[in-house]
């Protein structure tokens, strides 16, 4: 199992833009980043932090989210998503995320992943996904 450093940080940048932000309200002044893709982006800051530091044949699953979203970021505004790890327990780490404009921050919190081998997750989920199947009939 990977050792991974208490203090490991990471950071991504994404713009604003119609894919990631709330269009259902319509007007394009009202659109910001909306609360999932927030989210999205700092899931997956944290897995691309760490996934360098994995064994082979490992990554990483999201398994706890605790986030606030704080504030608007407006179309074509630029975010930017620091992560940090701040506890590491066997196979879980545990991350300080935070989301910010050049003007304010947006959101933060903590997100938990947990390492997996893929191998044996995939086995796992095929199985789950078998005793579920109704059976065929001849």
């Amino acid at each position: 199992m990977a050792q991974i450093a208490i203090g490991t940080k990471g950071r991504s940048q994404t713009i604003v833009d119609d894919t990631n932000s709330t269009r259902f309200l319509g007007l394009e002044d009202a659109r910001v980043l909306s609360t999932p893709q927030m989210i999205l982006l700092m899931e997956k800051t944290c897995r691309d932090t760490v996934l360098p530091l994995l064994d082979p044949g490992f990554d990483t699953v999201g398994t706890h989210v605790d986030v606030a979203h704080l504030a608007g970021a407006p179309l074509g505004s630029r975010v930017t998503v620091d992560v940090e790890v701040i506890a590491v327990n066997e196979r879980r780490i545990e991350f300080r995320v935070e989301a910010a404009t050049e003007q304010e921050k947006v959101g933060e919190g903590t997100h938990q992943r947990t390492q997996i081998n893929v191998a044996k997750f995939a086995a796992k989920q095929a199985a789950k996904k078998l005793a579920t199947e109704p059976p065929v009939k001849t």
